[in-house]
């Protein structure tokens, strides 16, 4: 398996589960979802594999426009931490 998106919703909040290989193909679907989540959107990496720099930088993204990233790896919000040093 390489990329699947499961979506919950609860009241307001949009959970969308993202299970498997995050490569940059993917980041189009994703970026929908986001922007079609509604008011709170939660990412869910809990089963998230592996992922391309692309993605890191836009979990970056998200987070800094109110979206909750949430179950992260340690060595993916690491390699966030580096991704935004860098940016700045």
């Amino acid at each position: 398996m390489t990329f699947k998106i499961e979506r919950t919703h609860c009241g307001q909040v949009t959970t969308l589960r993202l299970i498997g290989r995050l490569d940059s193909e993917c980041l189009g679907e994703l970026k929908e979802q986001v922007e079609h989540g509604g008011p709170q959107v939660v990412l869910d990496l809990a089963e998230v594999e592996l992922v391309a720099v692309e993605v890191v930088c836009f979990l970056n993204a998200c987070q800094n426009e109110g979206v909750v990233v949430a179950n992260i790896s340690p060595y993916i919000r690491k390699w966030m931490l580096r991704e935004q040093k860098t940016e700045d």
